[in-house]
């Protein structure tokens, strides 16, 4: 009897007649390169450094395109961008020590965001390894104990012969629900020893389906189809997993109302009859999910900011689909589903009653009509219309990345993304300095249509070095600085809290005349001007910059009673 997984493909005579005659001149760092390429990679991202130089020297003898940042934590948020704009595991190659270790920040906002990136590290020489201190250049103790708390998984490399199954193996943890980041390091002397290995061609590293369990998805099938005020939180889960197009499906079939959490933003048509939009920092917002007696949260772990700030207090069933075993009803009690949010809602699709309802239509009209009353009379006129500007000047195919800034806590509600996998923002982890380079990032997956980045001038300060690699790839990024002349938010949080901020306020340099020596367009524009600045920025090939100086403010905390 023959088991399927038991056939192995014979090798033809070509690819014999290849493994018995390697290329000469080859090391550790092209194995490094030739799995990647077997694995589909197209482009790496990433920083060189002394002990990862045989990973480098390896790039000009293969067929990946390499995009060189000046910060390893931007290079980290381009390599995040990527994997969120493609799909795919973003090669990200790091050197040892300080250069890893600066990497860490965006790879805590890639797990947050559950973005697929794909770091190779080098290490010390493999006799250096093991606990013995030899005072090696940018040695740890151990080196991988930094990263484990923070990426998905984590794989060492002592012999070259290790290194295809170490990056396949990173490569399906990488890919399989959730997405995220890994970490693979490979000490110095095996990337750079010749290799007589033969040429890597095709590792198998298919990632693993994580399909829902039947009899869940059938109780949560009945709840769903026999609620009287069904509604769904949709969040980043359904944007990772490609599942907009099941999500509107389902939510029509029940006629259930949808809202979606900021990094779920786009995941549902926001100007559809049933689109709560995402305004999750407000009450009525959350008196209205919290009111549902059948609650579907789909690929959202119900955190901080989409509990808005652990307000939302449910009072009927709450059915949670999430791929991260860890979020799975850490916060509330649910009917709790493991699974990747596209397979779970094709499931119910499957299985779920048409729900006629005459009411909820009328009832998201309600809503979103106490949600603008609300806004308006908070007098916020100059931020409403910035952001306004924002939306009619970029290209409804283009993406958007968002810092943490002023700008980016009102497009979290307020936004219209105009589709799923169009805005992104570092709301994940939350660090400052994210908005630029990840646009770069994003631009390097697909340059044929423009990409907007947002920062304040606080986290454009983390960002500046990335001029250069706008300008050396020529990427086209239109990058809108707020100039506001301090940790905008930071100040409004301190004010607030304390009657005065300490340590909010910035000396900063002439964003124009700095981007100008760089070699990229920069103007300097107003509010009422914005728009048209913009338009033009985005329409000319390239990157450039637009800086609008101005103090915009939050609108009123709508979390409180």
């Amino acid at each position: 009897m023959t088991h399927d997984h038991d056939l192995v493909l014979r090798p033809t005579q070509a690819q014999i007649t290849a493994a018995l005659n390697p290329p000469p001149g080859r090391n550790g760092g092209d194995l490094v390169v030739e799995t990647l390429a077997g694995l589909g990679a197209t482009t790496v991202f990433g920083l060189p450094g002394q002990h990862a130089l045989g990973m480098f020297d390896a790039l000009r003898r293969s067929s990946l395109r390499y995009v060189g940042l000046r910060v390893e934590n931007n290079a980290g948020f381009a390599a995040d961008a990527y994997g969120r704009i493609t799909g795919e595991a973003a090669p990200l190659l790091l050197s040892t020590g300080p250069g890893a270790l600066t990497s860490l920040a965006a790879l805590q906002e890639a797990a947050a965001a559950s973005a697929p990136v794909l770091a190779i590290g080098s290490q010390i020489p493999v006799a250096g390894l093991g606990g013995a201190r030899k005072g090696y250049l940018h040695e740890l103790p151990d080196q991988a104990a930094s990263f484990r708390g923070v990426v998905k998984s984590v794989h060492t490399v002592r012999s070259q012969s290790q290194i295809p199954s170490a990056i396949a193996a990173a490569w399906k943890s990488a890919l399989t629900a959730p997405h995220g980041p890994v970490w693979v390091e490979i000490p110095q002397d095996v990337l750079l020893a010749e290799t007589s290995l033969p040429v890597v061609t095709a590792p198998d590293a298919t990632p693993d389906d994580l399909p829902p369990r039947p009899e869940l998805t059938a109780l949560a099938a009945h709840l769903l189809s026999h609620a009287e005020r069904p509604a769904i939180l949709a969040g980043g889960g359904v944007v990772r997993s490609d599942a907009s197009g099941k999500l509107r499906l389902l939510a029509e079939r029940l006629n259930a109302p949808v809202a979606t959490t900021f990094g779920g933003k786009g995941a549902f048509p926001w100007n559809h009859p049933l689109s709560l939009q995402s305004w999750l920092e407000d009450r009525h917002t959350t008196d209205f999910l919290q009111d549902a007696d059948v609650l579907l949260v789909v690929g959202s772990g119900l955190g901080e900011l989409s509990s808005n700030y652990h307000t939302f207090a449910p009072r009927g069933r709450v059915i949670q689909i999430e791929a991260d075993l860890g979020k799975l009803e850490s916060n509330h009690p649910a009917v709790g589903i493991h699974a990747d949010a596209r397979l779970a809602l094709q499931a119910l699709l499957e299985t779920v009653e048409d729900r006629p309802d005459t009411t909820a239509r009328e009832r998201v009209r309600e809503l979103l009509a106490r949600v603008a009353a609300r806004i308006d009379a908070q007098d916020r006129t100059l931020e409403r219309n910035v952001l306004s500007a924002v939306r009619q000047a970029l290209p409804a195919d283009s993406p958007s990345f968002w810092d943490m800034t002023i700008l980016a806590y009102w497009a979290w509600s307020a936004f219209d993304a105009q589709g799923p996998n169009l805005m992104h923002s570092a709301q994940g982890a939350g660090g400052l300095g994210y908005g630029f380079p990840a646009a770069l990032g994003a631009a390097a997956a697909d340059p044929t249509r423009p990409v907007l980045a947002v920062s304040g001038d606080g986290g454009a300060l983390y960002s500046i070095a990335e001029l250069a690699t706008a300008k050396q790839y020529d990427l086209p990024v239109t990058w809108l600085i707020i100039d506001d002349g301090g940790y905008g938010i930071l100040r409004e949080y301190m004010t607030d809290a304390f009657g005065k901020p300490t340590a909010t306020e910035l000396h900063r340099p002439d964003y124009v005349a700095l981007a100008e020596s760089f070699g990229v367009t920069g103007v300097r524009t107003t509010p009422e001007t914005l728009r048209e600045d913009l338009t033009r920025a985005l329409n000319t090939p390239g990157p450039s910059v637009v800086v609008l100086p101005a103090v915009l403010r939050m609108f009123a905390p709508t979390h409180l009673g």
